[in-house]
């Protein structure tokens, strides 16, 4: 029997001797590409997910990648017989989430783009760049550690003319920044850049307009995310103090601004080669300039009530204040809530086990993404299921099975038991940890404003996690307060929505870079109770209303 290839869930016929990305095409799968298959651009990445033994050893062009990822144009199946499963980095199944929702839009916003038109002449801030009468187009971009969200605007009406989403396909190089900031380090060639930038131009290329119309680029993401797309080294990022270079810069006062700007053509991208690509600002340390876009969505110059943003992710961002006084934090969750480092977890993905409910008879009730069988449980999916065994007794406020349990079972293949999903003990530790960095960080955010939870009037959870999060279920297991769901606002991709407010507005863009600087930051590991708040978030118990100081 010839082995068994499947490529993002589709098989072809076994015996097949053409290279993975010959035998994706012939399966109809967009497999990115700028070499014509000769493995010098870097793009055409697989994760290999079973079978890896069964195909032929790494080239040299594969030197760079590590662990289950190889080039499609450079593999082939060399076993004789089994099953190998493999995907693309580009999966456009996967849910990311590409707006905001319950945030009110910026009072007074004005269409202010830094491109205009005037006698036929484009200008950037007054600066010729080109002439003509075609459209002008801008571009803003939340550059995440697992996901991409790109919008294409019409800068003359401020209509959203296109956008689209995808996986960050740096994860060759880690799963959170940490692993990106040693890869970057160690690999020369600016090769995390290079597979982003190719995959974000065939992302700009289909668009429905000519690239070279788009005139300015406006790119959000945590520190390392940014710094590694604007070529900057970001090794600083990663030693104590945990500093982008150009935050050391501005402490040192040889910079006015963290932000960052470069010519469209040093960016990679297809865009018009005199357009400019600008950074927004970041706040400090690991709270980048995603969560300083955040305060451009909700509209935090203005804002008089108490709020609260939490971001939850591998590094989840707090910010918590008004217009008169803000403090922030970055808790280093790890990729637990994410799906990883979890046995069967995976990301929201079709198949993915998104909601469980307990039944009366020890069984499962199980929502799946697409209503697929069940391949593994995203992060939404085990904040339910740890409230689901922590109200049926199955897990104690500690994390320990009962009855001895090492593991939990939610879906029996019988036909092939290796398709199993569960959760172990050891996972729930992993959850458990992650849980208690953010319950830390909101713990020290809270004290050194002085207040206790109670007081916030409104509490955006952010980011795709937050979005599909059963808010129940994560009050019962301590992940959120125990507020009044009615002060919750689930907002999803407030980075995005901020990201374009700074693209349309030049005038809230400058607003941003002033407010960024009154944003006090809060160091976790220098606070004295950080701790025993941290061992104390690690139990699966709610969080009180007057905790906080």
């Amino acid at each position: 029997m010839a082995v068994l290839l499947t490529i993002n869930g589709l098989a072809g016929p076994p015996g097949d001797p053409r290279s993975l990305f010959e035998r994706a095409e012939a399966l109809g799968i967009d497999v990115p590409t700028s070499c014509r298959k000769q493995g010098k651009c870097k793009e055409c990445m697989l994760e290999i997910t079973a079978g890896m033994e069964l195909l032929s050893p790494p080239t040299q062009a594969e030197e760079h990648l590590r662990g289950r990822f190889r080039l499609a144009c450079q593999t082939f199946v060399a076993g004789a017989e089994g099953a190998v499963h493999c995907h693309t980095l580009r999966r456009g199944a996967m849910r990311i989430e590409t707006q905001a929702a319950g945030v009110r839009l910026p009072a007074g916003l004005e269409l202010d783009p830094a491109v205009r038109r005037e006698d036929g002449r484009i200008l950037l801030e007054g600066e010729e760049i080109e002439r003509s009468d075609g459209p002008l187009h801008g571009l803003a971009l939340d550059l995440g550690t697992t996901t991409l969200v790109l919008r294409l605007y019409d800068l003359e009406t401020g209509a959203l003319t296109a956008s689209t989403s995808l996986e960050n396909p740096q994860r060759f190089g880690g799963a959170e920044v940490m692993s990106r900031i040693a890869y970057d380090t160690s690999h020369p060639g600016k090769l995390l850049l290079r597979a982003l930038a190719g995959y974000l131009s065939h992302a700009i290329e289909k668009f429905p307009v000519d690239p070279r119309t788009i005139y300015e680029m406006v790119v959000v993401g945590n520190p390392t995310m940014r710094d590694l797309f604007f070529h900057e080294n970001v090794y600083t990022i990663g030693q104590t103090p945990y500093r982008s270079i150009t935050e050391l810069e501005m402490v040192a006062g040889r910079r006015a601004s963290t932000s960052l700007a470069q010519a469209g053509r040093r960016s990679l991208l297809p865009i018009h080669p005199r357009a400019r690509v600008y950074g927004a600002p970041l706040i400090s340390g690991h709270v980048g300039a995603d969560a300083a876009a955040a305060l451009l969505a909700v509209d935090m110059a203005r804002e008089e009530r108490l709020i609260a943003i939490m971001d939850i992710g591998t590094n989840t961002e707090l910010i918590m204040g008004n217009r008169h006084r803000m403090l922030a934090a970055s808790c280093p969750a790890g990729p637990a809530f994410e799906g990883g480092a979890i046995a069967c977890g995976m990301p929201a993905l079709e198949g993915a086990i998104e909601e469980v409910a307990l039944r009366p008879d020890g069984s499962f009730n199980l929502r799946v993404i697409g209503q697929a069988k069940p391949a593994g449980i995203c992060g939404s999916g085990l904040v339910s299921l740890l409230s689901e065994l922590l109200r049926g007794g199955r897990m104690n406020s500690m994390g320990r099975f009962s009855d001895d349990a090492q593991r939990i079972t939610l879906f029996h293949d019988p036909d092939d038991p290796a398709e199993d999903v569960y959760l172990l003990e050891s996972d729930v530790n992993e959850l458990a940890q992650a849980k208690g960095a953010n319950v830390a960080g909101l713990r020290v955010v809270a004290e050194n404003y002085g207040l206790d939870f109670g007081r916030i009037e409104v509490f955006y959870l952010a980011g795709g996690f937050g979005r599909h999060l059963d808010l129940a279920a994560a009050q019962r297991i301590g992940l959120a307060p125990e507020l009044d769901p009615n002060k919750f606002v689930q907002a999803g991709n407030l980075a995005i929505e901020g990201a374009a407010i700074a693209l349309l507005s030049l005038n809230r863009r400058r607003e941003l870079e002033a407010l960024v600087k009154r944003v006090e930051h809060c160091r976790l590991e220098t606070h004295p109770n950080f701790f025993d708040f941290f061992v104390e978030g690690c139990q699966f118990k709610p969080i009180a209303e007057n905790h906080g100081i």
